[in-house]
């Protein structure tokens, strides 16, 4: 009943020719890449057995005024987005409902997330996080250059045994290519490491199945591996 915040990292890259997928519907559909990426993380969240309602923490620079740009410092405030999955919508109608709550979000996000949980005031639990217990972080701007006189230097992912929410999506443009890297923080106390794979393994197949066909209502979306379809058709269901 108590969370530890014992935690683990698994990464899984997003490769140039899924991205390129991902890129292509963001711009067919108006909307973001990050968008597009939350909307499937949705979908396989849901055939995992979340639910239809679902409700995903993420963050926001909370840089709003043009002075705030070049100051040193930590802006970054959270929110919340829910997402509303039930009658089974196409991918497409999802991408559009992601896209209306950001965009409200966007125009909220000065409200305090301290706040919000005080007005909203749900119930408590010292075993989860009482608004939301996914978190998707975005950070195309996380792999700089150092350009420090005599020295070399460059950036690595450290992983540390800590978790700060049940399952938390990393997302890194890559430096060396055209896709991204990404990685899964997975609260020990809930997930082993090949359960915390086979998620991620289930979202790069959910974002290609999705990619390659927007207008599929997102309750077909295929999750099941190499196989899994079988072991459940025949040895599970006789």
């Amino acid at each position: 009943p108590v969370a530890s915040h014992r935690g683990d990292m698994v990464d899984f890259p997003i490769g140039p020719e899924l991205l390129a997928g991902v890129e292509r519907i963001a711009r067919e559909r108006d909307v973001t890449v990050p968008m597009v990426l939350q909307a499937a993380l949705v979908v396989a969240l849901q055939h995992l057995g979340a639910g239809d309602d679902i409700a995903l923490g993420s963050t926001i620079a909370g840089r709003t005024d043009d002075d705030l740009a070049d100051l040193v410092g930590f802006f970054v405030n959270t929110w919340v987005l829910r997402a509303d999955l039930s009658g089974s919508p196409s991918f497409t109608r999802l991408l559009g409902q992601v896209q209306d709550k950001a965009l409200a979000a966007y125009d909220n996000q000065d409200a305090p997330f301290e706040r919000l949980v005080e007005a909203l005031n749900p119930e408590r639990s010292t075993a989860y996080h009482p608004l939301f217990q996914t978190m998707f972080t975005w950070d195309d701007d996380a792999w700089i250059d150092l350009d420090i006189p005599g020295l070399t230097g460059r950036l690595e992912v450290l992983s540390t045994p800590t978790a700060k929410f049940d399952l938390e999506f990393n997302y890194f443009s890559d430096p060396g290519g055209a896709g991204l890297r990404c990685y899964l923080e997975y609260a020990t106390d809930l997930f082993d490491r090949k359960t915390a794979e086979d998620i991620t393994d289930r979202y790069v197949r959910v974002i290609r199945e999705l990619v390659a066909d927007p207008e599929k209502p997102v309750g077909l979306v295929d999750v099941l591996g190499e196989g899994e379809r079988e072991l459940v058709l025949g040895e599970f269901g006789g």
